[in-house]
């Protein structure tokens, strides 16, 4: 679905009207929050949002896998497999999976990483485990009480921040902030701008960690659309993001197409892209996500990939250090 736009505004009407459901909705995830999880033998590190929808959670899962690796661990990626029909626990094969089989964002993971896809995350932790894994990284589930995670490290967009701070569906957040706020131990903050700047400020009150970070281009994506004018499209979270960035690279964007978060594209709306790029003379231009969604029917549209980067990289690995000692001290 299409995040309604008066999430992304003061409190209005719509927010009035739903908080009665809100306050419902709240109460029960809040509720889940407090639940003990169990334990999976291994660290846990889960990357998550306070909020619906896309705020850079996949590039975060990308960045931290490669800085355990660079560690000497052997990280295994757990995921829901959002959009996917396998309940799992399943290991992702690039190479016999489609998105329709274990969601887009697993195969784009499973590119860096092993990676399982699980509905029961305590049975996928277990495959992981028994594959081998020296700790897991959750993509997503920070609200999902069924593990128990060593660390969690929350990501926030600088330019959306938490929207008008209000519970579904009166609002984007997944639970009651002060209780997401309590099961924090690091904020990364993603790209420019100042609404989350609050929400930062609330995080580091209590002690934990603020990072910032920001979505750096794939060099030579730039380079093969330099000089192209563009025909974008995205089914991501925030597509207008995707949009800016190209932009941003110095690629001329002359037409753009949003789509619903994870949307899975008709064969006759990738024909009609491909028409209005050809009659105007456009290059198309999709995320990978998107890319990795549409499978061989996305053969000759160009891909745009980003990578995370860290301003004080230090910090993560120091985190992440302790997090992990201090999980298996405990054993």
């Amino acid at each position: 679905m299409r995040d309604p736009s008066f999430w992304w505004r003061p409190r209005s009407w719509p927010s009035l009207v739903l908080a009665p459901l809100a306050l419902i909705y709240g109460g029960v995830a809040a509720f889940r929050l407090r639940r003990q999880g169990a334990t999976a033998g291994v660290p846990i590190i889960c990357v998550g949002n306070y909020t619906v929808g896309g705020a850079g959670k996949t590039p975060t899962v990308m960045a931290l896998v490669e800085l355990l690796q660079a560690a000497g661990e052997q990280p295994f990626v757990l995921s829901r497999g959002y959009g996917g029909k396998l309940p799992g626990p399943v290991l992702v094969e690039p190479t016999t999976h489609g998105a329709a089989d274990v969601g887009d964002e697993p195969l784009l993971l499973a590119t860096a990483a092993p990676v399982v896809v699980s509905v029961d995350r305590v049975a996928g932790a277990k495959l992981a485990v028994e594959r081998g894994a020296s700790v897991i990284v959750m993509d997503d589930g920070f609200q999902n009480p069924s593990l128990l995670k060593h660390l969690s490290l929350v990501v926030v967009d600088a330019a959306r921040g938490v929207g008008n701070g209000g519970v579904f569906p009166a609002g984007p957040l997944r639970a009651p902030l002060d209780v997401q706020l309590e099961r924090t131990d690091a904020l990364v903050v993603i790209g420019k701008g100042v609404a989350a700047d609050g929400v930062a400020a609330a995080v580091a009150r209590r002690g934990a960690l603020v990072l910032r970070a920001r979505l750096v281009a794939d060099a030579s994506d730039v380079a093969a659309l330099a000089g192209n004018p563009v025909l974008a499209f995205a089914g991501i979270g925030d597509p207008d993001k995707f949009f800016a960035t190209l932009r941003e690279c110095g690629i001329e964007v002359a037409a753009a197409r949003s789509f619903a978060d994870h949307y899975v594209y008709r064969a006759s709306e990738v024909a009609a892209l491909r028409t209005d790029a050809r009659r105007d003379g456009l290059r198309l231009v999709t995320t990978a996500k998107d890319l990795a969604r549409l499978g061989a029917a996305g053969a000759d549209i160009a891909g745009f990939g980003v990578t995370l980067k860290f301003d004080d990289e230090s910090a993560l690995r120091q985190l992440v250090a302790r997090a992990l000692a201090h999980a298996r001290q405990k054993g």
